[in-house]
């Protein structure tokens, strides 16, 4: 090794730096080899990014920080959010079921308050229709509108509303539960509906039958009377004073569904007293046929006199009929006579009020005595040929007032209302 540190084989070496510090009278001197100093720059670089990556840190941590927050935040708030949608659809289905119960229970209570009504009425038909029964004309069988009217309707028996509410609350919720509930609650509903509608429409017929059979009624029974008042007039028979004649007037009010049934009703009422005043007032009438079936041999009127041969009136009918056969009375009554009257031979009087009065006369037996209350058709004595007679018959007579009237017209008349009496 030479002086300038030099080889032949390796050359020139490399020396170490060499730092001298000189402080007065003292010198110092430090060799840095090169690995200490790549040593000692690295340490230095590391401290240096070691610190910048502190100071970002202090300086971004608060950002960072409040970015978190926000996301949780968002994240909290979407929750939220989706949490009041789902409460306010809750809501609204809660809502709605329960203003569907409260429709259904009023359409129920609705249905109830009719059927309540229908049988109101239909115990007040019940009368109603015994009396047109007893009163007027028979007439076809109504349809059986008041055992249809007898439909029961119940709370229990009728459609159950839904109740959401309360299940909600029982259990837990869900989207798609809610939804398919929520359509089978519409079918359910929709099919309530129809079954309203269904029974609404079936309890209108039920009301309209009834109006209609009542408006029937009362057309029949007026129709009746105007039948019986017709063939009395047209026979010269008296009839009540008031029939048909009245003192009417008054403001129009328009009738109504909740009115209509009262006032047929009431008018049903008035036709069928009107008709049975003017019946009890016919049947008070000698209308009936003493001998029925029997031939007439000789007429009320002016006629040759059998036994003499002089014209004379003859102040009844005279009806030939087999001897010892029933007269009957021709109408309601009171015995008056019952006895031998000259002419007459054995004869019975009946008063039937009014100033009415009919005598059956030439009787071979009395089956009635004075004072005796006799009805239509009753056996008053058996025809003979007592008193001024020529042979067995029947002589019918009615008096008017005392005067002798044509008992013809009254047996017409008689046949033309057996029908209605």
């Amino acid at each position: 090794m030479n002086a300038t540190g030099q080889t032949a084989v390796f050359g020139k070496r490399k020396e170490p730096h060499t730092v001298i510090i000189a402080r007065g009278n003292e010198i110092r001197h430090f060799t840095v080899r090169p690995w200490l100093a790549a040593t000692a720059g690295t340490v230095a670089a590391a401290v240096a990014v070691g610190y910048l990556l502190a100071t970002s840190y202090l300086v971004l941590r608060d950002d960072l920080i409040g970015a978190a927050t926000a996301r949780q935040a968002r994240i909290q708030h979407a929750y939220e959010d989706r949490i009041s949608a789902l409460r306010a659809q809750v809501d609204r289905i809660t809502s709605r079921q329960l203003l569907d119960q409260q429709l259904m229970e009023t359409k129920v209570s609705e249905l109830l308050a009719r059927q309540s009504q229908l049988s109101e009425r239909n115990g007040r038909l019940g009368p109603v229709l015994d009396e047109a029964q007893r009163v007027a004309a028979p007439s076809p069988e109504p349809k059986p509108a008041d055992e249809r009217a007898q439909i029961t309707i119940t709370p229990s028996e009728a459609p159950q509303p839904l109740a959401f509410a309360s299940a909600a609350a029982s259990r837990p919720f869900s989207f798609w539960s809610t939804r398919s509930s929520t359509e089978d609650k519409d079918s359910r509903a929709d099919r309530a509906d129809k079954l309203f509608v269904a029974i609404n429409k079936s309890l209108r017929s039920i009301e309209d039958e009834q109006v209609e059979h009542i408006g029937a009624l009362t057309d029949n029974a007026y129709q009746t009377a105007d039948a019986i008042s017709d063939t009395l007039e047209s026979a010269g028979l008296p009839l009540a004073e008031d029939y048909g004649k009245s003192d009417v007037g008054g403001p129009l009010v328009a009738l109504d569904r909740a009115t209509m049934f009262d006032s047929k009703v009431k008018e049903l009422d008035q036709a069928l007293e009107a008709l049975d005043k003017l019946k009890n007032q016919a049947r008070k009438l000698p209308l009936a046929n003493p001998a029925a079936g029997r031939a007439i041999s000789s007429n009320f009127g002016v006629r040759k006199d059998p036994l003499i041969g002089t014209p004379a009136l003859h102040s009844g009918m005279d009806f030939r009929a087999p001897y010892g056969s029933t007269a009957r009375a021709t109408a309601a009554g009171v015995v008056t006579k019952a006895g031998w009257n000259g002419g007459y031979g054995r004869m019975v009087e009946i008063d039937h009020g009014g100033g009415f009065a009919t005598r059956y006369a030439h009787l071979s037996k009395i089956l009635v005595a004075p004072d005796q209350k006799i009805a239509a058709g009753d056996a008053i004595g058996e025809v003979g040929s007592s008193g001024r007679s020529t042979g067995p018959h029947l002589h019918y007579e009615v008096r008017r007032k005392g005067d002798a009237v044509d008992p013809l017209r009254f047996i017409k008349a008689g046949k033309k209302l057996g029908q209605y009496l």
